[in-house]
């Protein structure tokens, strides 16, 4: 470290953008654990053209220099959906959010969270959560427990010095966030396997697959019932129509007939389950580049995902039946049909659920009654502007 000034410049533009990325896999690269991403998915969520997160979203990119050297960098975002929230589930008027963010030093982290808080300020926020990049539905919250093992898709991963940073720039704890682990290759506790049985034996219940055939009707019932099921959760913010198309795009290579289940009473569709198989194995392996070989071996891949993990990052039970024994046994139902059917489909032997609030006692229930537990930590810090 250099007694250099530090300068924090903001960035916009497709050249800024890739610097603003390609210093994110380089802080990345040097993270034990941490699995570089494909750089293009990278860009493409940054690009205002693309990604329709920005149809009601301001972000503002900034990267901090010391002399030549690029040091550090974080985003700031004013989501007007986040605006429109209920205070009391944690987003609301006022409030901002920050994320993307790595720096080489104490120093530099203080410099990019105060400028960050500075552009908030200049908006009229008065409150600002983070890390959250840039959207409770991709990653959300700062990693802090669980450095020892790499992350599955969808989860960030962070040294462990940036909590320091974070908490002596005065955040404290908004919310945590947990993902729990089992061995699936092992049967159900006895519990489970009774409640399941009692399942298939009501008439009532259905648990199928998703509908190849037809697909954007299925993800538009998933996605229908998730923005029932999760609207009190902290944290909520619905999907648009754009956003469920983008990601229905963006999931359909991974999504596999037998890790999903829709659960249906009486013929109405009212729960789901969601589970993918873990692409960070094989992204791992060609260290996030398709070129000059890496796309032969994500080809592989994607035609038959064999590998150890498969991860359920979204699952949902209507708002109507929230606490009631059903909800528990659909879970469960679906719970066992996809672990039955991934074992032996794809030869996966553990499971990551998650991420859990801390305060969702009926999944957390769910998850301990499964013999998992609590693999990785992350935590939403808040500070007052």
């Amino acid at each position: 470290m250099t007694d250099a000034e530090i300068v924090i410049e903001p960035v916009d533009g497709k050249a800024g953008r890739a610097a603003f990325v390609d210093l994110g896999r380089r802080f990345s690269a040097e993270t034990p654990h941490s699995v570089p991403q494909l750089r293009g998915e990278q860009l493409e969520l940054l690009d205002p053209a693309k990604n329709p997160l920005f149809a009601h979203a301001e972000v503002q990119l900034f990267i901090a220099r010391r002399g030549e050297a690029m040091v550090g960098r974080i985003a700031a975002c004013v989501d007007r959906m986040m605006l429109e929230m209920d205070s009391a589930q944690g987003f609301g008027p006022g409030t901002g959010i920050f994320g993307y963010f790595d720096a080489e030093d104490d120093a530099v982290a203080q410099a990019l969270l105060t400028r960050a808080e500075d552009w908030l300020r200049d908006r009229g926020m008065t409150r600002v959560l983070g890390p959250i990049s840039l959207s409770m539905w991709e990653e959300p919250g700062l990693l802090v427990a669980g450095h020892d093992h790499a992350p599955t898709l969808l989860m960030g991963h962070h040294p462990e010095r940036y909590r320091g940073y974070i908490e002596g720039a005065a955040y404290e704890v908004a919310k945590r966030l947990y993902t729990y682990e089992l061995d699936i290759s092992q049967e159900f506790p006895p519990l489970v396997r009774r409640i399941v049985q009692s399942g298939q034996r009501n008439s009532r219940i259905r648990i199928r697959s998703v509908d190849r055939a037809n697909y954007t009707r299925d993800v538009h019932t998933v996605l229908h019932i998730l923005n029932d099921a999760w609207s009190g959760n902290w944290g909520f913010v619905p999907f648009t129509e754009a956003e469920i198309a983008y990601g229905a795009k963006k999931l359909k290579p991974l999504i596999r007939d037998e890790m999903v289940r829709i659960a249906e009473v009486d013929g109405r569709p009212v729960a789901f389950m969601l589970s993918l198989p873990d692409i960070n194995e094989p992204l791992a392996r060609i260290k996030g580049k398709l070129f000059p070989f890496g796309w032969l071996t994500m080809l592989r891949w994607l035609r038959k995902p064999a590998g150890r993990t498969a991860r359920v990052p979204l699952m949902g039970v209507l708002r109507e039946l929230h606490n009631s024994r059903l909800a528990s046994q659909l879970a469960f139902m679906m719970i066992s049909d996809i672990r039955d059917d991934t074992t032996v489909a794809h030869g996966h032997t553990r499971g990551e659920i998650g991420w859990i609030l801390d305060d969702n006692q009926g999944m957390i229930a769910i998850a301990d009654t499964i013999d998992s537990r609590i693999n990785r930590e992350y935590v939403i810090f808040r500070k007052a502007l």
